[in-house]
């Protein structure tokens, strides 16, 4: 079923963007979780902080790969969807995802820095580096697609209560 484009203004555009923006932190029950931490989210990428948890660990202090993987999907999803031309839909999901571990991720944080580096009609590919302490521990590509309409884009976005 095709979805007909529905033409936005530039300010509907910047709303959306921003109405992601919180979702990523407070809306995704997941990354809330995890205490994900959104401190850049624009065109140009974005940059999400997921601090040390001993439930993220794999062992004493270190966390655990499939943590960072997580990190690497939301990073790169979110670069998309920070400079994403909504007329062509905003439900998201990823497609595929690859990751190399370079080193353990050991440290009070790591940090995902992802940039958008291939926009289409509605593949996208995202490329992710994540550091801990400033040492680069993974890099991943997430490739995600874009169509159709997400039921309740741009509704309040309530903390979700901590479990």
């Amino acid at each position: 079923m095709t979805v007909a484009a529905r033409t936005l203004t530039d300010q509907e555009q910047r709303e959306r963007r921003a109405w992601f923006r919180v979702r990523w932190e407070r809306g995704v029950a997941f990354n809330r979780r995890c205490r994900i931490r959104v401190t850049r989210w624009d065109a140009d990428g974005v940059e999400i902080v997921l601090p040390y948890a001993e439930s993220l660990s794999a062992h004493e202090d270190v966390f655990h790969g499939g943590v960072i993987s997580a990190l690497i999907d939301t990073a790169g999803a979110g670069a998309v969807i920070a400079g994403h031309d909504f007329t062509k839909g905003s439900r998201l999901s990823t497609v595929s995802m690859s990751v190399q571990y370079l080193a353990p991720a050991r440290g009070r944080e790591a940090v995902a820095y992802a940039r958008c580096v291939r926009r289409g009609g509605r593949v996208h590919f995202a490329d992710v580096d994540v550091k801990v302490d400033g040492r680069i521990c993974a890099r991943g590509q997430v490739v995600v697609t874009i169509s159709g309409e997400r039921p309740g884009v741009g509704d309040p976005i309530e903390p979700l209560d901590e479990e």
